[in-house]
């Protein structure tokens, strides 16, 4: 059985399309499977991740479960299709219905802008911030005609049969407030077990959007911590103790600042940048931070930047450094593996 690995199936954050005349290599968007055995665990699902999901030469009826950090259309852009058309790869009897765990719904509207001089109309009023299970059935609903042609015509499953769907509880007491409080101290929580895998998750910075998560996969034969988008936080550090590989998000603050001529739109942004995310030099400070074995890189912004963009990693961070490309496939063990050969 080959040892447990990840498959960078996107490696590209941001709701951009990146593939430009003149650009650097095209990323998808942002997406990982991990794979342990014969069994594929996902999280998220970026723009094209069914497509690479079939490029890296995996099945949708291997896939157990899919874990999404949070709501972002970068991390769910292609949900519609991996559960839709995804579903009719699962087709034996015997495959279990598939489980979905997300953010539950978050409650009430983000702040709004201090740099926003109208106050804007929300989309879905009645309904503004659904969490995971919500959005899922507003997705079937949207498929309807085609889902129930299907269902009666060619009598193929329901999704109401094929997935289980859930939103990520939080423990009573955390202290969790989606405008103040987004990633309160806490202790990581277990989410998903199977004979494979013991998933466990915890809240991170990423505001307005609130909840957001990090997941981490613990095998008999290692593990990878996966922060999800992020400020700099110690609820991942502690998440991601010790761990083999941690997969950590990084964006290029004045690369990304450059592409804005609208000036309004580029403060706003910007700040919103700088109090959500990490870049390489702050991502290597947690890996020190959480003693990990090796660092990869991936959620690049801009997602067409060059690798060397994101190099500065290796100021704080003195074990490997690895800049993924798309398909790249990286083994549990590699941060030990390459300790030991550079010692």
């Amino acid at each position: 059985m080959p040892s447990p690995h990840v498959v960078t199936l996107g490696t590209a954050g941001g709701p951009r399309w990146w593939d430009r005349p003149g650009a650097a290599a095209a990323r998808s968007g942002i997406s990982t499977a991990v794979v342990v055995g014969d069994a594929i665990y996902l999280v998220d699902a970026g723009q094209g991740a069914g497509r690479q999901l079939t490029r890296a030469g995996l099945r949708m009826d291997q896939v157990r479960a899919l874990f999404l950090t949070h709501l972002h259309s970068d991390h769910v852009a292609d949900l519609t299709g991996l559960l839709l058309f995804g579903l009719f790869e699962r087709r034996e009897p015997d495959v279990v219905p598939l489980a979905v765990h997300g953010p539950g719904p978050r409650g009430v509207l983000p702040p709004l802008s201090p740099h926003a001089n109208l106050r804007p109309e929300p989309v879905a009023p009645a309904n503004p911030t659904p969490g995971t299970a919500e959005m899922i059935e507003l997705l079937c609903a949207a498929h309807a005609t085609d889902l129930n042609d299907r269902i009666f015509d060619s009598l193929t499953s329901s999704p109401a049969d094929q997935l289980a769907v859930h939103d990520i509880e939080l423990p009573a007491g955390t202290g969790f407030d989606p405008d103040h409080t987004v990633a309160p101290p806490m202790e990581p929580i277990e989410i998903f077990r199977d004979d494979r895998v013991l998933v466990t998750a915890t809240l991170v910075d990423h505001p307005p959007t609130a909840p957001a998560y990090a997941f981490r996969f613990d095998t008999a034969d290692g593990s990878v911590t996966i922060s999800g988008d992020t400020a700099p936080c110690d609820n991942l550090v502690r998440l991601g103790r010790d761990t083999d590989l941690l997969l950590h998000e990084a964006i290029d603050l004045d690369a990304i600042s450059s592409r804005y001529t609208d000036e309004a739109m580029r403060r706003a942004t910007m700040e919103h940048h700088r109090r959500a995310h990490t870049t390489p030099r702050q991502a290597g400070e947690i890996a020190t931070a959480a003693t990990a074995r090796a660092l990869v890189l991936h959620h690049l912004v801009p997602g067409d930047s060059p690798a060397s963009s994101f190099l500065t990693a290796s100021e704080t961070f003195d074990g490997p450094l690895l800049i993924p490309d798309d398909l790249d496939v990286i083994e549990f063990a590699v941060g030990a593996r390459l300790r030991t050969e550079v010692a």
